[in-house]
């Protein structure tokens, strides 16, 4: 039987394997923001993505949550605010295990709908832990899985940047495709926000684990060009000022987003504006 408790707990207790469960353990140990399991656990709000995506109602029941959320809050939640946070956070769950992986490990897991789950936080409900529950992976030559059955081989960091990509896309076009029909956001505003989730969790990963330069480094590896439908390449630059090198401590970098995700809806004024928006920064 699975361990559900977080790996990151587990991680001097539990054996290091070298398959994708090693893998997460060692990784969830660098996991800033977000709990990492190979199980799922049987208590908590915990929504596996395949059954999300079967229903499309749950996605209105998710906004309705957060918007109760919104209203505690700031007093109100306009629709274009709980579908633009929905939209961003459920692209951020296939983007950040992505992420992890590939930056930690070198590895990239299948991120099927049926092998990934998701919980929601008990007050705000946005996304506070994922679960990967599959085994299969891609992987470089010299990993040291790369005999074992559930591992397929690329041959080189490119190819497996590509593997990436196009497994992110097979899943974010299946969710794109479910919670479009239910929300007034365009073709180009609902991939914007998916081309934001992923440069962002290639930069966070290696930001958090103190080398923000190879995390910048892996998101314009697999951001290197605008690929439709993706929006952009990564827009990822330098701080002015800040010193561009790796492991400094400080950020150095930032992004101008794609998408905006209606902040400011629900905080009128400067303040509700990120400052990363594409309302403050021309392409």
């Amino acid at each position: 039987m699975k361990n559900t408790a977080p790996l990151a707990e587990t991680i001097t207790a539990t054996p290091v394997g070298i398959g994708l469960a090693g893998s997460l353990r060692r990784v969830a140990a660098r996991a800033a923001h977000t709990e990492l399991y190979d199980a799922v656990p049987p208590s908590g709000d915990w929504v596996r993505c395949a059954q999300a995506l079967a229903d499309p109602e749950f996605f209105d029941r998710w906004r309705s949550r957060l918007g109760d959320w919104l209203q505690a809050e700031y007093g109100h939640a306009p629709a274009r605010s709980t579908a633009g946070y929905v939209l961003s956070w459920y692209a951020h769950v296939p983007a950040s295990i992505a992420a992890l992986l590939f930056h930690h490990e070198r590895r990239v897991p299948r991120l099927h709908p049926g092998e990934l789950s998701f919980r929601l936080g008990a007050a705000r409900p946005h996304p506070d832990a994922i679960a990967l529950t599959g085994s299969t992976f891609a992987c470089l030559p010299d990993d040291p899985a790369a005999g074992l059955p559930e591992a397929t081989v690329v041959p080189s960091e490119r190819a497996l940047a590509a593997v990436l990509r196009g497994r992110y896309l097979a899943h974010v076009r299946r969710f794109i495709g479910v919670f479009g029909p239910g929300v007034r956001f365009g073709r180009r505003t609902l991939w914007a926000a998916a081309t934001d989730a992923l440069d962002t969790a290639l930069w966070q990963a290696g930001l958090t684990s103190g080398d923000e330069g190879a995390g910048v480094a892996d998101a314009t590896l697999v951001l290197a060009d605008r690929f439709a439908p993706f929006t952009s390449a990564s827009t990822l630059r330098p701080l002015p000022g800040g010193s561009a090198g790796t492991g400094s401590g400080e950020q150095a970098w930032t992004r101008r987003r794609e998408g905006c995700c209606f902040h400011y809806l629900v905080e009128p004024g400067p303040a509700g504006v990120c400052d990363t928006c594409p309302r403050r920064h021309a392409p």
